[in-house]
């Protein structure tokens, strides 16, 4: 970072953990911005952040309030982990702060609610964290669904990996649900450009599975207008694994957008369409990259539109307004494998925590 006298945006980052590095890096690089809090329950963690990054001249907190209250913060980083997110993030806005927050936006669906809730009342923005969104094949998977297969009807993500994580996901009741999906459920919702209505899942746990709870699941979302997203899952499956971005086809009403989640996507389109026989003729329709991608990639680019919202006094693309719509999508899915019947994803959800 370039000193600046007067930074535009004044950090506090809250929770120094490993995942912290990746939005320290991003702070750095801006010369509107400094880092001017560190905030951490455990004090030794948060020293050794600031030792690897050389910001030895920034102050330690263990209290968010406090944090603000003593270096003037205007922004707030919540890099904690979920079941601290409500408490940070009310706290962050009521003492004036803009909040940018890691996946997800909450531990639960009450704690959500309330946390949108205070954005609105505090008049500051709350946005949280979707990296995905922010890959160029990601974008011109976006450009090919809405711009060459005709009106999309099927959509179809698969995603196999068997990761060994040890620690607190091996114990976990829904790891696959809770701790990853949201990830391709809101990339559903980005590309399709469209929200879900209800949902029925399947969660279960795989012969080999090293996980406590459900490392598994198949999810069937019905969409705004009819639209059907499927989701397959397995955080245990071991060989060919899939991109961890998921291996999608979209399938609409005149071909097909195919994307395996790490080259380039492509589509088959009907060739003629008023061609007779059994099967089609089909042609080949490549993605335009070169035009595809928003700009820096992952957390970067996430965070570049936050802070570029935050300029034009606009929403950012995944304010927590949106966000929660994605959250919906996975306790939706906990709450239908719990029951065991389909879920409207526009009922209140009372039972969930």
């Amino acid at each position: 970072m370039t000193a600046a006298t007067d930074p535009k945006f004044r950090i506090a980052l809250v929770g120094c953990g490993n995942m912290a590095n990746t939005w320290v890096d991003y702070a750095l690089q801006r010369e509107d911005a400094e880092l001017v809090a560190l905030v951490d329950l455990n004090e030794a963690t948060a020293q050794a952040l600031a030792e690897k990054h050389h910001l030895s001249g920034v102050p330690i907190f263990n209290d968010v309030s406090a944090a603000i209250g003593a270096s003037g913060a205007n922004v707030v980083f919540d890099v904690t982990v979920p079941d601290a997110h409500e408490a940070v993030t009310v706290a962050a806005l009521k003492a004036g702060c803009n909040v940018f927050g890691e996946k997800p936006l909450a531990a639960g669906m009450a704690q959500a609610r309330h946390m949108v809730t205070a954005a609105a009342q505090s008049g500051r923005t709350y946005a949280v964290m979707q990296n995905r969104r922010y890959l160029p094949q990601m974008h011109a998977f976006r450009d090919l669904v809405r711009g060459s297969i005709g009106t999309p009807g099927f959509t179809t993500a698969n995603f196999f990996i068997g990761a060994h994580f040890g620690g607190f996901r091996d114990a976990m009741d829904s790891p696959l649900l809770l701790d990853m999906a949201i990830h391709t459920f809101d990339q559903a919702r980005f590309i399709l450009g469209a929200d879900p209505v209800s949902v029925y899942c399947q969660e279960f746990n795989p012969p080999g599975s090293w996980y406590a709870g459900g490392a598994a699941a198949v999810c069937i979302f019905e969409f705004e207008g009819g639209q059907v997203f499927s989701y397959n899952g397995s955080w245990c499956a071991e060989g060919a694994p899939t991109s961890w971005e998921a291996e999608w086809r979209v399938m609409g009403s005149a071909g097909a957008a195919i994307w395996d989640g790490t080259n380039a996507p492509y589509a088959e389109v009907v060739a003629d369409a008023g061609q007779q026989g059994f099967l089609r003729d089909f042609r080949r329709v490549e993605a335009e990259m070169s035009h595809s991608g928003p700009g820096p990639e992952g957390h970067f680019g996430c965070l570049d539109e936050m802070f570029a919202a935050l300029d034009e006094n606009r929403r950012p693309e995944t304010d927590c307004t949106d966000n929660i719509k994605s959250l919906g999508m996975v306790f939706g899915a906990v709450e239908s494998a719990r029951r065991g019947k389909k879920v409207m994803l526009g009922e209140t959800h009372k039972e969930l925590k």
